[in-house]
């Protein structure tokens, strides 16, 4: 058995599938990612973690953020702002063309997971790469300033409202991208991940389109998460804060009981004092900067799965 499963959001997921690809052949791998912090704006159909991935996997994504290409330009946003535009949003010169591309093959009737292998192939992505649904699902936070958009929430607001509640419209009337699905029933599967992604913002999108719970209970493979958390705090983006806000205890044991019934097992950093875990688990430093660091991870996570096979 040699193929692998991802599920994984943006930027922290980004890294764990370029160690994976590091480690496994490319061929072997299936990103599944979330599609509910998709939105319009502008009128162009915005993918971040789709994009994200993409763009990371292909060597092509700005080292110092993350997210965007290296090799950007910026005259749009500067002509935008200067006609009083939503400069909110950074779209950048380059990535308007990848925004363009999938904006006209959705109003063509393409469907997201198409136009989505597509695009990476283009950009020279050598692993699969899957929407989570080619239906739309949209996250908004119930916040102490009302409703928001993902995105509002996220980006204009830099997840400063303090959230009470997250829900995902469209997300039961929506099914599994049907690669997604094939993927996990594929019976060569060695494991499948749970990306260092929000729990809460990243992964429980997926986990809430009918079908993908069932799909992983029914799959044969090990399910393993790697924790976002290092010393009770998320790596990056706003987990900690969330889970605060949430009144979840910033641990390991948190993170394992909100996967409770999903994974087998947990890859962590380092054990919380006074918060056993009662699930199998591993440690490892899941500090995630170099190539050799995001191999590391991928390595330790796939052999914890391997244990539990």
């Amino acid at each position: 058995m040699s193929k692998v499963v991802l599920l994984t959001g943006g930027v922290g997921g980004a890294k764990l599938a370029l160690g994976l690809e590091a480690v496994l052949d490319p061929a072997d791998l299936t990103s599944i990612v979330n599609t509910g912090d998709d939105f319009v704006h502008l009128g162009l159909a915005i993918s971040p973690d789709i994009d994200t991935l993409a763009y990371t996997l292909s060597g092509k994504a700005s080292v110092a953020n993350g997210w965007g290409r290296e090799d950007e330009s910026w005259a749009f946003m500067a002509t935008l702002r200067e006609l009083g535009g939503e400069d909110w949003f950074l779209l950048g010169d380059r990535d308007l063309a990848l925004h363009t591309i999938r904006t006209g093959a959705l109003k063509r009737g393409e469907s997201l997971s198409a136009i989505t292998a597509r695009l990476a192939r283009a950009l020279g992505v050598r692993s699969a790469i899957v929407p989570m649904s080619d239906h739309i699902v949209s996250t908004f936070v119930d916040t102490d300033e009302g409703p928001l958009a993902f995105q509002r929430y996220f980006v204009e607001r830099r997840c400063a409202p303090a959230v009470h509640a997250i829900r995902f419209e469209g997300a039961a009337a929506a099914r599994p991208a049907p690669a997604a699905l094939a993927a996990l029933a594929d019976p060569s599967l060695r494991a499948i991940l749970i990306a260092p992604s929000n729990p809460f913002l990243s992964v429980d999108p997926i986990l809430a389109v009918p079908g993908f719970a069932k799909a992983l209970r029914a799959a044969k493979a090990p399910i393993v998460a790697v924790s976002p958390l290092v010393d009770g705090k998320a790596v990056k983006g706003p987990t900690s804060k969330l889970m605060a806000e949430l009144a979840i205890a910033a641990s390991h044991a948190s993170i394992a009981a909100h996967y409770d019934g999903i994974i087998d097992g947990l890859l962590i950093d380092r054990p919380d004092a006074g918060a056993p875990l009662s699930i199998a688990f591993a440690e490892t430093d899941t500090m995630m900067v170099s190539a050799a660091d995001k191999a590391r991870v991928a390595r330790a996570a796939l052999a914890l799965a391997d244990s539990l096979a």
